[in-house]
């Protein structure tokens, strides 16, 4: 898998301060993404066990607490970044963990395969659906458009 980019303190993507993973990857291609630079799979940087360290690092960090982890992209769920996803989230939740995972996919929740399913069991929050335009509505808190659903899992 890569990653586009990393924010080791965000304000933005989840409540509270939060370490932010991008990851590289999206089929949706969504009209109106503000992220299109993440949509090729070999864009950005490959996520490697040092990158995974730091994630686990910031997360511990006792000088800027965090709230958790935000994952977005791209498409974390997309099957070419599964297997490193779900390796992350168990990761995040055995080594840290209070801290909260938010997820961001435009998969929706009754159409994910056994396999993505398998990353939605370390999470506490998916945000599902599309970027859809048409439904763009910029006072939503955590989301781009009005048919994204937020679910506490």
């Amino acid at each position: 898998m890569n990653y586009h980019q990393y924010y080791p303190i965000d304000v933005v993507n989840g409540p509270g301060t939060r370490a932010t993973l991008f990851v590289s990857g999206c089929e949706h291609q969504c009209r109106g993404c503000y992220n299109q630079s993440t949509w090729d799979v070999r864009s950005g940087h490959p996520f490697d066990k040092a990158m995974e360290d730091r994630i686990i690092a910031d997360l511990n960090d006792k000088r800027i607490v965090r709230r958790g982890l935000s994952l977005s992209g791209g498409d974390p769920l997309l099957p070419a970044n599964l297997e490193v996803v779900l390796a992350l989230v168990k990761r995040v939740k055995v080594e840290c963990p209070t801290k909260d995972i938010w997820l961001w996919t435009g998969y929706v929740l009754d159409e994910l395969s056994e396999q993505q399913r398998a990353v939605l069991a370390y999470l506490d929050v998916l945000v599902d659906g599309k970027f859809e335009q048409s439904l763009a509505d910029p006072s939503l808190q955590f989301r781009g458009s009005s048919n994204q659903i937020i679910r506490l899992l």
